[in-house]
């Protein structure tokens, strides 16, 4: 595994504990000792859990971020996002920006993004991703059962 960025996606699946998921978490884990997620995800699920007055779960993310690393949105990440943002509203394939800040913190770091939402991130160029619910260890189940529940 390479250094990555857990996108909000692939977070809410390991809360929702999809096997594959919560599996990939441990080996990177092991490798690296920390998650890396931006702070654009932790404002997704942070403004979720609260718009869902779901204490507990609000609690067992914030002991999680604890432990692990929120990457800013720094001027290089912004820079590299409104670049991507060009070239792809330019080919008539725009990302809403929340993606294109999360890929632009992720390029600026050098990292993987770890997102089951494969479609729109492999339009942006030299973004490399990964998708915990299927890669890892010739997964053969689905993720669609896991994205019907909410995280929050």
């Amino acid at each position: 595994m390479k250094p990555s960025l857990v996108d909000t996606d692939t977070l809410s699946f390991f809360f929702k504990r999809h096997p594959s998921v919560v599996s990939s978490f441990e080996v990177y884990s092991q490798q690296y000792g920390r998650v890396n997620l931006s702070i654009i995800t932790y404002y997704e699920i942070l403004s979720g859990l609260k718009h869902q007055d779901a204490n507990k779960k609000l609690e067992v993310f914030l002991d999680f971020v604890a432990q692990n690393t929120i990457l800013s949105l720094t001027e290089e990440a912004a820079t590299i996002a409104s670049e991507h943002y060009a070239t792809l509203r330019k080919q008539g394939q725009p990302l809403d920006d929340i993606d294109l800040l999360i890929a632009g913190i992720a390029l600026s770091n050098n990292l993987v993004l770890v997102t089951h939402n494969t479609k729109h991130f492999e339009r942006i160029e030299g973004l490399e991703i990964a998708d915990w619910t299927l890669d890892f260890h010739k997964r053969t189940k689905s993720a669609d059962r896991y994205e019907n529940s909410t995280c929050e």
